[in-house]
């Protein structure tokens, strides 16, 4: 599969606090926020300039399966891929051992997550 690197997204304790240091200290801007009610998380993309690498962060309410114990430095969610064709990659991913772990629809997007050998989370869309 060809893949192009897209965003990080990483996961914050607190969303409104994160938003306020990546705004107000780094200068970044808001490009997109929105709600996953799948994972029961909220997401915020940040960019430090148009057409950037974006920062993607993740919030999950207490009673998300993907709200677990924050160690610092454990705050990466998962790394980002844009593909061709999702289907394609995910069959090719699954002909190389490697499973589809979740899939998501939200916001008329599709995308899904696979895991790396070390259990990093990578989404395609």
């Amino acid at each position: 599969m060809k893949a192009k690197f897209q965003y990080v997204g990483i996961r914050v304790t607190n969303l409104q606090k994160s938003i306020e240091f990546y705004t107000k200290i780094l200068g970044m801007k808001i490009v997109g926020q929105g709600k996953i009610d799948q994972t029961k998380g909220e997401t915020v993309g940040l960019q430090s300039e148009d057409g950037g690498f974006v920062l993607e962060l993740n919030h999950y309410e207490e009673d998300s399966p993907y709200n677990t114990k924050y160690l610092v430095g454990e705050g990466l969610d998962h790394l980002a891929f844009k593909v061709e064709n999702l289907d394609r990659a995910l069959a090719e991913a699954q002909e190389a051992g490697y499973r589809t772990l979740l899939e998501m629809k939200a916001d008329g997007g599709r995308w899904a997550y696979i895991e790396d050998p070390d259990g990093i989370w990578i989404e395609l869309f």
